[in-house]
């Protein structure tokens, strides 16, 4: 095996080393123009699958191509370009990214050690002048040396002899291949990139009772690689893949955004792998810099839950405490399946921003809160705040050591109220839930509890209108 490999590495060597002998046509610059078709897959964590297909007319044997347009922001070495007219013969042989753009100050930088043209014009006459100086650097200000003096800073207009090959202005894969017949051949260049992400955005409204939903999913787009995508075939990747990070990401700038909304347009979704896969039915723009949505699913009338939580700490029950907190808030929570007609299919994560119309007709925000991905018929939950006009307040009111001598042979017994106010015009229901610590028994409650799970006691409180209700147990923990 390690033969093998030797002689594979030989050959690619001496592959290499024969190129400058090997006759390379004039560069091949293929733009978006030769653009028959463009997919792109998008995933969770700002990375992109671009499957980029031109028609690009090759001579035989090798070819230097320069493949423009591509992403700024591509990982060149997951690049993977197909000959699918020809694939018997085409051979990769090197490439190279160019995405050191072209602008004054780098044209500038990659003329150090050289000469330019200063132009001065005479502002009393108009006449130009011309004369040859050396770039001796660009390092905070430029520094050119004449044949009888050095200055700094651009003294007139600069005069460069060409553009390096290096510099494009625009991003540029370049690759020297060996191509088996001369013609017109259907290429694809297959690559991942960063700059193209996708999230979920959901908005809900409540209608007046509570307990229904109408649901829109929004896809939203967003478009920083450097590069335009016209009529892609578009979909997108929900899940949590693995991938593997970079010691040390190489921070890139981050540049403005434009706002775009879409038409309408439904997604299909299917299974892949271990994640789920969304296709837009109809091909979309993505054009640079950009941030568009575009319909995920819709749903009315969907049966929903709303749940008034109070809920303790653990560290009640290991010590003695008096008062635990006054006017207290009441959490706001809502609940709906994953289920039934226009649900039923796997929710990407994202933001959830309910509404509901007040008594005027207008839309009001009401909360948000993030989901995760949500398979079908799972539960979604949902806090969206506090409610403003129920309160509790909590007390220690007996705290006992009966046994221990240890950290962990305690046993304790404490006895806590529970003082509910409903401010509301009708009455509500508000769940207590204690999580209990250690082993625990309850000696006395002033109404039954339920065991949510093992660590969780849980009461359901009924509180009158514009009243309160008290709440008081006494309980047993074992450490």
């Amino acid at each position: 095996m390690i033969r093998k490999n030797l002689l594979g590495a030989m050959f690619v060597g001496l592959t290499l080393a024969a190129m400058p002998s090997v006759a390379v046509a004039a560069e091949v610059v293929s733009t978006a123009s030769d653009q028959s078709s463009v997919a792109i897959t998008i995933y969770n964590d700002n990375l992109a699958l671009v499957k980029d297909a031109r028609q690009v007319r090759l001579a035989r044997d090798a070819n230097r191509l320069a493949w423009r347009e591509v992403s700024a922001q591509m990982r060149p070495e997951t690049a993977m370009l197909r000959n699918l007219s020809n694939p018997v013969g085409f051979r990769l042989l090197e490439q190279n990214f160019d995405f050191d753009l072209l602008t004054p100050a780098k044209l500038l930088e990659k003329y150090v050690g050289r000469e330019v043209d200063v132009i001065r014009l005479n502002p009393a006459t108009g006449a130009e002048t011309r004369e040859t100086a050396t770039v001796l650097a660009t390092n905070g200000g430029v520094v050119l040396k004449f044949a009888d003096r050095i200055e700094t800073g651009v003294p007139g207009r600069l005069a460069f002899s060409g553009v390096p090959d290096t510099l494009r202005d625009k991003p540029t894969l370049v690759i020297l291949l060996s191509n088996p017949s001369a013609g017109l051949q259907n290429l694809e260049l297959s690559y991942l990139t960063g700059g193209l992400s996708w999230r979920a955005d959901y908005v809900a409204e409540l209608n007046a009772t509570d307990d229904r939903l109408d649901l829109n999913a929004w896809v939203t787009l967003t478009n920083r690689s450097g590069a335009a995508y016209p009529d892609a075939r578009l979909q997108l990747v929900a899940g949590d893949l693995n991938r593997v990070r970079d010691d040390q990401p190489i921070p890139r700038e981050v540049m403005a955004m434009a706002t775009k909304v879409a038409d309408a347009a439904g997604m299909q979704q299917e299974s892949l792998f271990e994640y789920h896969l969304y296709t837009l039915q109809r091909p979309t723009t993505l054009a640079e810099n950009q941030t568009k949505q575009v319909a995920l699913m819709s749903a009315g009338q969907v049966p929903v839950k709303k749940e008034f939580l109070l809920e303790g700490a653990p560290y009640y029950y290991s010590g003695q405490h008096g008062e635990l907190g006054k006017k207290i808030k009441v959490g706001v929570f809502v609940e709906f399946d994953n289920k039934g007609e226009g649900l039923g299919i796997p929710l990407p994560k994202g933001v959830i921003r309910l509404y509901k119309k007040d008594s005027q007709g207008n839309a009001q925000f009401v909360g948000e809160d993030r989901i995760d991905h949500t398979p079908k018929n799972e539960t979604v939950r949902l806090k969206l705040g506090e409610a403003f006009d129920l309160t509790a307040d909590r007390k220690q009111t007996a705290f006992q050591k009966l046994a221990g001598s240890s950290r962990y042979n305690y046993e304790f017994e404490s006895a806590y109220e529970i003082v509910l106010k409903n401010a509301k015009s009708e009455a509500v229901t508000v769940i207590v839930r204690e999580p209990m610590p250690g082993d625990w028994t309850m000696v006395s409650e002033s109404q039954p509890h339920t065991k949510a799970a093992s660590g969780t006691a849980e009461w359901q409180v009924k509180v009158p209108a514009e009243g309160k209700t008290t709440l008081s147990y006494r309980v047993r923990v074992r450490y």
